[in-house]
């Protein structure tokens, strides 16, 4: 009799400690393939935010390996204060100014919606936000670091002879006021360019040529490293670490699997694979592309060349690599990479100094890639292409020089002659990269 009754009154407390628990589950809203898709979008939007800022340490690890060993802290401290600066002014007002929404001042040109970073309340900001793709908040920070990109690449340009507080200043404006400014023309719905029916899938124009303007612009003013050009001779100023520089080209490789993949806004498995396989073919296709230039045309194969030929055949490719066929990825690689190898030595012999080829690989390669995307796409026009080019050009280019020549009549923008002999590590920072190791100091 006692073990029935405690049979019962186990069964009693089991009874009711699941008749909440069901009333609960009853009420609970289901799980939809909405919300499922929500989540899986916006975790893998999140990953290429990740990868696409490991690039920051890939473009540091390639503008130290290409230059002397006595700039190595001034290179790394500058990529550091780039990617603050960035995700800042991104947050003051780039990102608003780049997306006005309904707020345009001048239509399709001009906008600003206010200042600072504020997302929907509720889902307006979560799952009803960008079509159920991923939040207000992933949108911004993936977006943020597009924009620390663009200052990136001015660095490498005029590494070993800028001074770093101008320098500074000149990524603060451009970053802050250009890059959002013209980018709006093309991602910003309404954007003039947009209607035009311009493509630049993940940025060959909007990130890429934008800072490769600024990097042209930056070594016009600043002029030639001491030594680089003497009696109308061009001399190798060679770079210290090709390790460095090795592992900072295969960490873009890595990074540009977020900076193209994410650019698809969604985790869409055909979408976003197809375009990991044109990103990735045309970054190989760059490398053989450089090889061979280099091979025929220097007599032995330069791995600075080649590695960044594959950057080439990346910055290529970015403009179309959701609409280009996998052959036009390829051949667009292998065009891109041979046309860097030339563009490094066409700029040497017109005296433009660029230590890592910035302006070769994102300004040069950025406007052939974006031509491609007419040339190989039945969908886009090469006169639509050339006409945001050319008007990229004539804002980015001119608002870049401006910068430059206001900072160098003020406050200067050129180390002394002293300081850049010495090296940009002491003269700057006070520091030495190489600590105790006197045959790196010396180079």
């Amino acid at each position: 009799m006692k073990t029935k009754r405690k049979m019962l009154a186990l069964l009693f407390a089991l009874v009711a400690v699941a008749l909440p628990m069901a009333a609960q589950a009853e009420e609970a809203p289901a799980v939809t393939a909405a919300d499922v898709m929500f989540t899986v979008n916006n975790t893998w939007m999140m990953v290429s935010i990740f990868l696409v800022f490991i690039m920051h340490l890939g473009f540091a690890m390639v503008e130290t390996g290409l230059t002397r060993a006595k700039n190595t802290v001034n290179i790394l401290f500058k990529n550091t204060a780039i990617v603050a600066i960035g995700l800042l002014t991104y947050t003051l007002i780039g990102f608003n100014l780049m997306y006005p929404g309904d707020n345009w001042i001048v239509s399709g040109f001009l906008g600003l919606s206010g200042l600072g970073v504020a997302s929907p309340e509720g889902a307006a900001g979560l799952i009803d936000y960008a079509g159920g793709a991923y939040t207000y908040w992933t949108d911004f920070l993936f977006q943020g670091m597009f924009a620390a990109t663009a200052a990136t690449i001015v660095s490498g340009a005029v590494a070993e002879r800028v001074k770093l507080g101008p320098f500074l200043v000149f990524c603060t404006l451009y970053v802050a006021l250009v890059y959002p400014f013209v980018g709006s023309w093309v991602w910003a719905d309404g954007g003039w360019l947009n209607e035009k029916g311009f493509h630049d899938f993940a940025g060959s124009t909007l990130v890429h040529s934008v800072g490769g303007w600024g990097a042209l612009a930056g070594i016009i003013v600043i002029g030639p490293r001491i030594g680089k050009y003497v009696n109308g001779n061009v001399k190798a100023i060679m770079g210290h670490n090709m390790p460095l520089l090795t592992i900072g080209a295969f960490l873009l490789w890595l990074g540009w699997f977020g900076f193209n993949g994410g650019s698809v806004l969604s985790a869409d498995p055909g979408a976003v694979s197809y375009v990991l396989v044109t990103t990735c073919l045309a970054a190989a296709a760059g490398i053989i592309g450089s090889m061979t230039a280099s091979w025929i045309i220097q007599k032995k194969p330069d791995l600075t060349m080649v590695l960044n030929g594959c950057l080439a055949g990346l910055v290529g490719i970015t403009a179309g690599a959701d609409v280009v066929s996998v052959k036009a990825a390829i051949l667009i690689g292998l065009i891109c990479g041979a046309i860097a190898v030339v563009s490094v030595m066409a700029f040497d012999r017109a005296k433009l100094d660029d230590p890592v080829g910035a302006t070769t690989v994102h300004l040069v390669c950025g406007i052939l890639g974006t031509l491609f995307v007419g040339i190989f796409s039945a969908e886009y026009s090469v006169v639509t292409q050339l006409i945001g080019i050319l008007a990229y050009g004539a804002v980015c280019f001119p608002a870049a020089l401006l910068i430059f020549i206001v900072l160098k009549k003020t406050v200067g923008i050129r180390v002394s002659k002293e300081e850049e002999v010495k090296g940009l590590d002491l003269g700057e920072h006070g520091q030495e990269a190489y600590h105790g190791f006197q045959f790196f100091t010396n180079v």
